[in-house]
């Protein structure tokens, strides 16, 4: 066991252009939709960094799905337990998906649907507009899907609200102003 830190250099190489400006508008899952103000997968941009060569994403063309590692830039902190939206009591905080962690790091899987020259358009967007993008990983089925995996205390909350529940927005949302 190493006593010693470790730093871990890291730079934003992409920022999510998306359209939700607070926490309370993005869905908690890039899968589920429900209780966001529109009720669909938004479409959002990943945009480059200047100088970003293209080489280093052109071929995820053909990739229906990627993998964002990313900063949780507004996190301000972390417990060692939480209260999770659909998890009753607190949880450990390396048993859910807070974006207060002890390394302000996310994981998030959305749909490719295009790669232009300085960026990639993707849907299914959970992540805050100006979400620093650390890293880029294409999604691979053979490797990444385990569906007949155990999800520990999520498992007891399938069972007693339906599977794959989530909550919707703790507030209610502001309509805003039709245009004029």
């Amino acid at each position: 066991m190493h006593d010693t830190p470790y730093f871990l250099p890291c730079h934003a190489i992409a920022h999510a252009r998306s359209p939700y400006t607070q926490r309370i508008d993005a869905p908690h899952q890039s899968t589920v939709v429900a209780g966001t103000a529109t009720a669909v997968a938004a479409e959002a941009v990943i945009e480059f960094v200047e100088g970003f060569p293209a080489a280093a994403f052109r071929d995820l063309a053909g990739f229906e799905r990627i993998w964002l590692v990313f900063a949780f830039h507004r996190s301000e902190g972390w417990k060692a337990e939480v209260k999770p939206p659909r998890g009753g009591g607190k949880r450990s905080v390396l048993a859910t998906r807070s974006p207060h962690r002890p390394n302000a790091i996310g994981l998030s899987a959305v749909e490719l649907v295009a790669v232009e020259e300085t960026r990639l358009r993707v849907r299914g967007m959970d992540l805050l507009d100006g979400t620093p993008i650390l890293d880029i990983k294409p999604y691979v089925p053979y490797a990444d899907a385990f569906p007949t995996a155990r999800a520990g205390w999520i498992d007891a909350i399938d069972a007693a609200q339906g599977r794959q529940s989530a909550p919707g927005p703790r507030r209610p949302r502001k309509t805003p102003p039709p245009a004029s």
